[in-house]
């Protein structure tokens, strides 16, 4: 697998969803921020679907706020660094989605460490 190139790195983008997906889990090496993650993409996820089932469209707005909030802040506060949000929107989003299943599984920490990344 290619090294992707690092987020100080401007000059490079990536180009494949396999180099962001080592490029993602680097950026969320620490245990806390997954965990951060997984709270908020657990509390986006219930909303969205409470606001579906409940025809309460205005919560629909919390859902980003929810997600991306404690994730953000997951990225300063502990990780210290920018959210990959910023750069990757879309390629974030699938990571996140994949990262959640993996953690809801059980199987975050064994990718960590196929990956080679610290945990």
């Amino acid at each position: 697998m290619p090294t992707p190139p690092h987020e100080s790195d401007s000059s490079q983008r990536i180009a494949t969803f396999d180099e962001f997906w080592l490029f993602y889990v680097r950026e969320h090496s620490r245990p806390a921020t997954r965990a951060w993650h997984f709270v908020g993409t657990t509390l986006a996820l219930g909303l969205l679907g409470w606001a579906i089932a409940q025809r309460q469209w205005w919560l629909l707005a919390a859902v980003p706020l929810a997600g991306y909030g404690l994730a953000w802040f997951s990225h300063f506060a502990i990780q210290g660094n920018r959210p990959a949000t910023f750069r990757y929107p879309l390629w974030s989003l699938r990571a996140d989605g994949r990262m959640w299943l993996l953690m809801l599984t059980g199987r975050m920490g064994q990718e960590v460490r196929r990956l080679g990344i610290g945990d």
